[in-house]
């Protein structure tokens, strides 16, 4: 049955499932269900819930994917235990957690399985959840280290800022394209407190520090949830320059339209990316900001930056100071996919839990994670459901390093099997 679980992972591998393009996998999902057996209803915002006979626990997983790099097309591969894809992004966040439910379903057991939608784009499925739920237990599968039972997470806004009032700046006498590639990336919440370095400000850091302003073309990022890997822009300077550290720079020619942008390199420089405060209680970021998307040219700019916080008084606070920094340059701002935080609790289900963890992993610990799980709004949902979330070892999610350990995998979805046969 473990090794089903991989069979059915790779076939999910192949059936194509990035934020806002997922209908396949769903019509996919449906077929798998009902030729089994079960009861299948889809809302209005595409989530699916499956279940049979008279349930007392959900399974529930996101079934899109962050496609990074050649996503869709993924082709798999294994070394030294763990499963990464040929330069692109994985999928087993949260593509492991389908499998193991497909595998369960294959058994017809008396449970529910709550597949969401776009988890990925701002938990906009767990958001539009329409469906009435049976269970008084949900088993979230979307954590990423083993033997660890989650009971709490951040909550999460985006902040949308556009600016048009850019003057208009005849060019020097040089011309460069400045760029930043192929940094390791990684998720902008479990990652942000990692120290990995973010294309766009390590770019509007420098062209900052060598007072570059007049700019044609400013672009960086890939996913509101990563943090971005790449960035370029062109400039015009008095001067000549040169590179440095993770900074390239080459000559171009031609004709280019340039716009006065200090008030832009100002406020990438001023922005304070990463972690802003700590929570040493629970040993995590308290509340983060990451610098996502820019997107510079014909005198707009547009930028997005994602925010996360443990609990409604640290996101609202984060959120302040990313809106007060953009008014500060002249930015017009919307706030964006706001949900909620997960408080942490102990109760008797995430007891079960943990007594199953540490019986197949010799271990467990309750954790809180600083990213968005859907736990936070579904159960502002449905309050009377207790909810725990678990999951095998994924590193480096939403990125091309992206890999899941596979002895991980087996065990996990062991605990789960034994999670089932303790639930009265």
């Amino acid at each position: 049955m473990q090794d089903k679980v991989i069979d059915y992972f790779i076939e999910l591998t192949k059936i194509p499932h990035c934020s806002k393009n997922s209908d396949k996998l769903l019509e996919f999902i449906k077929n798998f269900a009902t030729s089994r057996g079960y009861r299948v209803e889809v809302d209005s915002a595409k989530n699916i819930l499956v279940k049979r006979d008279n349930p007392k626990l959900a399974l529930q997983a996101h079934y899109d994917m962050v496609c990074i790099g050649k996503a869709p097309k993924i082709e798999t591969y294994i070394k030294d235990g763990w499963m990464y894809a040929k330069e692109s992004s994985l999928g087993a966040d949260n593509g492991m957690a389908v499998a193991m439910m497909m595998s369960l379903m294959d058994r017809g057991l008396g449970l529910e399985f709550l597949f969401t939608s776009d988890e990925e784009i701002g938990l906009v499925g767990a958001t539009g959840l329409e469906l009435e739920l049976d269970s008084k237990y949900m088993l979230n599968i979307d954590s990423e280290d083993e033997a660890e039972v989650y009971i709490g997470c951040a909550g999460g806004a985006d902040v949308f800022a556009t600016k048009e009032s850019f003057e208009v700046v005849k060019p020097l006498k040089y011309i460069y394209e400045v760029s930043v590639s192929n940094l390791i990336g990684g998720h902008s919440g479990v990652d942000i407190d990692k120290n990995i370095p973010n294309a766009i400000k390590v770019l509007g850091d420098f062209l900052f520090e060598n007072e570059i302003f007049n700019i044609s073309l400013f672009e960086g990022g890939e996913r509101m949830n990563s943090i971005p890997a790449n960035a370029k822009a062109v400039v015009t300077t008095d001067r000549e320059i040169e590179g440095r550290d993770l900074v390239k720079v080459s000559k171009l020619e031609g004709s280019f339209d340039f716009y006065q942008s200090r008030d832009l390199v100002s406020l990438i420089y001023e922005f304070k990316n990463g972690v802003d405060e700590y929570n040493s209680e629970l040993n995590i970021p308290n509340s983060s900001a990451n610098l996502a998307i820019i997107d510079f040219r014909e005198g707009r700019a547009n930028i997005r930056v994602s925010l996360r916080g443990m609990s409604e008084e640290s996101l609202n606070s984060i959120l302040n100071k990313s809106l007060g920094l953009f008014q500060k340059y002249g930015f017009e701002t919307k706030e964006r996919d706001k949900y909620p935080s997960w408080k942490p609790e102990i109760n008797e289900f995430s007891e079960i839990v943990k007594e199953s963890i540490s019986k197949i992993f010799g271990k467990s610990e309750y954790r809180a994670i600083h990213a968005g799980l859907e736990c936070g709004v579904i159960s502002q949902k449905y309050p009377n459901i207790k909810i725990a979330s678990i999951g095998p070892n994924i590193r480096y999610p939403h990125s091309t390093r992206e890999k899941v350990e596979m002895e991980s995998v087996y065990k996990t979805f062991r605990a789960i099997e034994d999670i089932i046969d303790n639930i009265d």
